[in-house]
């Protein structure tokens, strides 16, 4: 076995000098200087290509492959990407197709969408500048999207209300909706407003069961046509006072409703304002007089449609005289409850049989009379019989004297038509019971040229549109029987249709009503009875059951004005007018005025309007409530036919 030699340290050491002394090594140190310079150039070189400006992709890096590149913390002043005002440096010009895009910390740089602002210019430049206007960086608070909120409410506090307002009045202007403009919104009132008193129509009045007049809608029970002087369909014994169901029937119906108020023209409220006050008129206080009004008050302020234009959008009905409804104290003595008073309801427009000539807040609207057609051809017919009649007698009336009413013309009245060979009369006491016969009244009414019309316990009588609606020229004593009432449904221009004779020419013996009827001549006659027959539609309530086809009656005129009634006020509030002359003592006035004109002085009507200039006591209010109580007499008569 050989044996193992060791080789020994100095011997390798010669060795190993041989070695290099053939070809000399390098140092090491210079190597790894090398390289750690080079690492460190690489790294500036990525750090400040990739934060100072756009990654670029160089020549020999392969466009399919992703930068990620980290961002370091260490270094300040780094660019956020959400302002567009930086600047990129020439000498890396911008170039989108060349983008690579970075992800930096979002604890440092919290930019939910860098992308959309950089796309953004414009708006991004207005937030930052508003935002932080020395130009200095701060970082972008969440609430960011919220912080120009001010500038709405730098706009004034109606603004709001004046787009409501409009977008009402936009409705109209929508060519290809039928109703736009005409919408109507109905307030679903709880039932103690409306039904519960129907149910209850027993004590709707003190000497008559109403009951009999609630059936067919508030038409009443079908008139008998046995004596020829009805048609065949569409006649009924209507109450004088049934306009308030008569009328809310008839919104059932209406083709414009809508249970969008803000879309609504205007607001109907079916309240049986009418039937309410004819329940506790007799025996009973004030408290429960106003119960219910103050009630329906309360729970319209209460609701959101209310609270847009403070009711001014609002209207009801209610089928009496307005002095019903105007209570002038607290006196358990005087008339009626204080609706048409109460702050709330002088916002509403009221519409009612006999409105006030001093106020501006309710509205004439024809009674109603016995004919209710339910189609266009009804009407036609109608109206072509009373062209062709026979009318045997000049002048008539229906009526009774009024002995303990000293300004009454109704005895002088009286005894000129006895007198006359060519007066046809009816007294309408407790003895004449042809009287109070529709029948009766109707075909006297259709063999006249002229009927007379006198005030009754008030201003008005239901009596002129029975004779309008037998084609008979309406013969007037006071402006308040018609002419300031139903300036909706009558002509401004009375003459037209009507003759006009002041009472005091009456009450003095001034005038013979004979000799002044026969100044008209026959064709005269015939042009002011042919616009009388013209005017029927407008006077008439159609049968709540049905629609006339292209023909507008009184409930269509009424609802016709109040929509436009609406729209001005609207107008005015959107544009910031208001009449500051307007002197509601003399809204009987402004009634009549023309369309554009806003202005009004004396009239030769003032004599039968004035009021005292003592400081009294409100004369005309308190004589129209006494006339008010005697009407109640009236009507206890005028139940029966």
């Amino acid at each position: 076995m050989m044996p193992i030699r060791r080789r020994s340290a100095t011997a390798s050491y010669q060795e190993e000098l041989e070695k290099s002394n053939e070809k000399p090594p390098q140092p090491r140190i210079c190597c790894l200087i090398s390289l750690s310079a080079m690492f460190w150039v690489l790294i500036l070189t990525f750090h400040f290509s990739a934060f100072s400006s756009p990654p670029i992709i160089g020549p020999d890096q392969p466009s399919g492959k992703h930068q990620f590149v980290v961002e370091e913390p260490s270094i300040p002043n780094v660019p956020k990407f959400d302002n567009p005002n930086i600047q990129k440096t020439q000498e890396e010009p911008e170039n989108p197709s060349l983008k690579v895009l970075s992800i930096p910390p979002q604890d440092k740089v919290p930019q939910p969408k860098p992308v959309n602002n950089l796309q953004e210019p414009d708006n991004s430049e207005n937030q930052v500048n508003d935002q932080n206007p020395s130009g200095t960086e701060t970082e972008p608070q969440p609430s960011q999207s919220t912080d120009q909120t001010p500038v709405t409410q730098d706009t004034p506090e109606k603004a709001p209300k004046n787009f409501a307002l409009e977008k009402a009045l936009r409705t109209a202007e929508n060519q290809s909706d039928p109703c736009g403009g005409r919408y109507i919104y109905v307030h679903n009132l709880p039932s103690r407003f409306n039904d519960d008193m129907l149910r209850d129509c027993k004590k709707l009045s003190l000497w008559t069961n109403m009951c009999k007049f609630m059936i067919n809608d508030g038409l009443g029970p079908p008139l008998d046509n046995s004596g020829g002087v009805f048609s065949d369909t569409g006649w009924y014994a209507t109450n004088q006072f049934a306009v308030d169901v008569i009328f809310n029937n008839r919104m059932k119906q209406y083709e414009c409703l809508t249970n969008d108020s803000s879309i609504a023209a205007a607001i109907f409220v079916p309240f049986y304002a009418g039937f309410d006050i004819a329940r506790y008129l007799w025996g009973y206080n004030i408290s429960m007089r106003d119960a219910a009004s103050l009630d329906l008050v309360n729970w319209l302020e209460n609701r959101p449609e209310w609270k847009l234009m403070g009711g001014k959008d609002h209207f009801l009905v209610a089928g009496r005289i307005t002095w019903d409804f105007r209570r002038l104290t607290e006196n358990e003595m005087d008339w009626g409850n204080k609706l048409l008073f109460l702050p709330a309801a002088r916002n509403m427009s009221m519409l009612v049989v006999e409105s006030s000539p001093w106020n501006a807040n309710d509205f004439g609207i024809p009674y109603p009379t016995y004919f209710h057609p339910a189609m266009d051809a009804d009407v036609f017919i109608w109206q072509e019989r009373m062209r062709k009649l026979e009318r045997q007698w000049l002048f008539s009336f229906a009526g009774a004297p009024r002995p303990d009413n000293l300004k009454s013309i109704r005895g002088q009245i009286i005894d000129q038509c006895r007198k006359s060979s060519m007066c046809k009369l009816l007294e309408c006491d407790f003895g004449e019971s042809k009287c109070h016969s529709p029948s009766s009244i109707m075909k006297m009414f259709q063999s006249s040229l002229f009927c007379l019309q006198p005030q009754g316990d008030s201003y008005t009588r239901r009596s002129a549109f029975d004779s309008m609606l037998a084609g008979c020229i309406p013969v007037f004593f006071h402006p308040g029987s018609a002419y300031v009432q139903y300036t909706w449904h009558l002509p401004k221009n009375y003459t037209r249709y009507s003759v006009f004779i002041p009472e005091n020419d009456v009450r003095n013996g001034n005038v013979n009503i004979e000799e002044r009827l026969r100044q008209y001549s026959p064709l005269m006659v015939k042009q002011m009875r042919e616009e009388v027959i013209n005017l029927i539609p407008n006077l008439i309530y159609a049968d709540p059951r049905s629609k006339l086809e292209t023909l507008k009656d009184a409930f269509d005129v009424a609802v016709d004005a109040i929509i436009n009634k609406v729209a001005k006020i609207r107008r005015d509030m959107v544009e910031g007018r208001e009449d500051k002359d307007f002197i509601e003592e003399n809204s009987w006035k402004y009634a009549l005025l023309d369309e554009g004109e806003g202005t009004v002085g004396p009239h030769e009507w003032d004599p039968f309007f004035s009021k005292p200039k003592d400081g009294s006591s409100d004369t005309g209010n308190s004589a129209s409530a006494e006339a008010a109580k005697n009407s109640w007499k009236s009507e206890q008569r005028s139940q029966k036919f």
